[in-house]
C-alpha cells in the first residue's frame, strides 16, 4: 500500500509541475523519509508551500502513521496569508488538531523547553526563493540551533530553488547580522534549504560551532540549471515568477520611501513614489490581503512597470540597481532616500555611499565580484546538485 502511495504521490508532483516536469521534490519520496521517521515525534516546519501535487506533506505523513507532535509555522503563518512582519500567534490546525507554535510571534523565534521536550526530529519543508533576505532559511537555522540545543535530529526533505542558476552580490558582513540575514552567504546564493543546511553545519555557522544530526531528503532530476517554477505563491507579495526573478533587484526599496508595488497587482514588480516626476506609468497602493498597510497607501504613485522586461533578461542580469538608483536620483532627497534597514538587505556597508556618490549599478556589481567567487568555491563541498 505505501508503495502505491508513493508512486501516485509522485505522479502528482509530477504532473504539477508542467515547466519542471522532470522534477521531484524531496516530499514526494516516503519511501527514503517515513522509515527513519516512525516512531519519533516529530515537528514540522511547514507552510502552504509543503504541497506534493494537491496533498499537504503534513496529510501524506499522518497517513503513512508518522506521529507529528508540533508544527512550526514561520513567517507568514502556516497558511501563508500574514503579511511580511506580521507577528502570527501560535495556534491549533483546525484540520488535523495539531498544535502549531508560531515562530513569527513577536516574541522568541526559539521554541519553548516544553515543545522541545515533545520532539525527537524537527522536519522542514518549505519552499524558499533563493534570497539571503528571504526569513525561511533564518528559520531553518533558528531550528537547528534548538535541535542542537536540545540535542534532536534535524531533517530537510528539500525543494529546487527558483533562483538557483546563479550566484550574486556581497558577502552578508555580519555587523549587519539580523532578521532578514542571519549566514555569510551572498544576496543570491543559488542553493536550496537542504544545501545551506549542509553549509551552516559544515562551517561551523550554528551556534558555538557545534553540528546538528542532518538527513536530506533529495529532489530528484534537478540541476542548478533548472528553471523550475513553482506551482504555489510561496509568500502573498511574490505572486508569480516575475516577482521572484525580480526580487533581488526590488526588494531593497524596502528600505526607502518608495513603493515597490505591495497593496497592487505587481508587488516587487514596480516602483515609485507620489513625488517621481517624468514618468507615464502610475499606480496607487491600497490594503489588500497580504499588504494591509503598504508603503504610500491610497497615494498615487509615479513611476516605472517592470513587468514587460523579458524573465531571460531579469535573470541574465540577476542584481540590478539601476531601478534604485534610477529612483535615488529623481527624488533628489539624498541620504534621507535610505533607512538603516538598506544595510541589513544589502548587507555591506559601502553600497549606499556609491550610490549617493553617482556610481552606477556595473561600478557597482564589480566591487563584490570577488565575494561571488570567493562563495561558490566555498559553497562548492555542501552543494547537492550539479552546477
Amino acid at each position: 500500500m505505501n508503495k502505491i502511495r508513493f508512486w501516485l504521490v509522485a505522479a502528482f508532483a509530477t504532473l504539477s509541475m508542467a515547466a519542471s516536469a522532470a522534477v521531484v521534490v524531496g516530499a514526494a519520496s516516503t519511501d527514503e523519509y517515513v522509515p527513519l521517521l516512525k516512531g519519533k515525534k516529530v515537528a514540522l516546519l511547514s507552510n502552504h508551500t509543503g504541497m506534493v501535487g494537491n496533498e499537504h506533506v503534513l496529510d501524506i505523513m499522518l497517513a503513512e502513521g508518522v506521529n507529528v507532535t508540533t508544527i512550526f509555522s514561520p513567517e507568514h503563518g502556516f497558511r501563508g496569508t500574514a503579511d511580511a512582519g506580521e507577528h502570527v500567534s501560535s495556534s491549533v490546525d483546525e484540520k488535523t488538531g495539531i498544535p502549531i507554535a508560531s515562530l513569527y510571534d513577536g516574541k522568541s523565534r526559539t521554541p519553548k523547553k516544553e515543545v522541545m521536550d515533545n520532539i525527537d526530529i524537527i522536519v522542514t519543508d518549505i519552499q524558499d526563493v533563493g534570497l539571503r533576505y528571504y526569513t525561511y532559511y533564518c528559520t531553518m537555522v533558528d531550528l537547528m540551533n534548538a535541535a542542537i540545543a536540545y540535542g534532536k535530529e534535524f531533517m530537510v526533505l528539500d525543494r529546487p530553488n527558483p533562483n538557483g542558476m546563479y550566484v550574486d552580490g556581497p558577502i552578508l558582513d555580519m555587523k549587519y547580522e539580523s532578521g532578514v540575514g542571519r549566514l555569510p552567504i551572498t544576496v543570491v546564493h543559488g542553493m536550496t534549504l537542504g544545501e545551506i543546511a549542509n553549509m551552516a553545519n559544515g562551517e561551523g555557522w550554528l551556534k558555538d560551532g557545534k553540528k546538528v544530526k542532518l538527513t536530506v531528503i533529495k529532489c530528484k532530476n534537478y540541476t542548478h540549471q533548472t528553471r523550475y517554477e513553482l506551482p504555489i505563491a510561496p509568500s502573498p507579495n511574490l505572486p508569480n515568477m516575475h516577482s521572484i526573478y525580480l526580487y533581488p533587484s526590488t526588494c531593497y526599496f524596502e528600505a526607502t520611501p518608495v513603493s515597490l508595488g505591495r497593496g497592487t497587482d505587481k508587488p516587487f514588480q514596480v516602483y515609485g513614489h507620489p513625488d517621481m516626476k517624468g514618468y507615464s506609468f502610475s499606480f496607487t497602493p491600497r490594503s489588500i490581503d497580504g499588504a494591509k498597510n503598504p508603503p504610500q497607501l491610497d497615494k498615487l504613485c509615479h513611476g516605472v512597470d517592470l513587468t514587460g522586461i523579458p524573465d531571460e533578461e531579469v535573470i541574465a542580469r540577476g542584481i540590478n540597481l539601476e531601478y534604485l538608483i534610477d529612483a535615488y536620483n529623481n527624488l533628489g532627497i539624498g541620504d534621507e532616500f535610505f533607512t538603516s534597514f538598506f544595510e541589513k538587505l544589502i548587507g555591506n556597508g559601502e553600497i549606499r555611499k556609491m550610490i549617493e556618490e553617482g556610481k552606477s549599478a556595473d561600478e557597482i556589481k564589480a566591487t563584490w565580484k570577488d565575494d561571488v567567487e570567493k562563495f561558490k568555491k566555498q559553497r562548492k563541498p555542501y552543494l547537492l546538485y550539479a552546477e
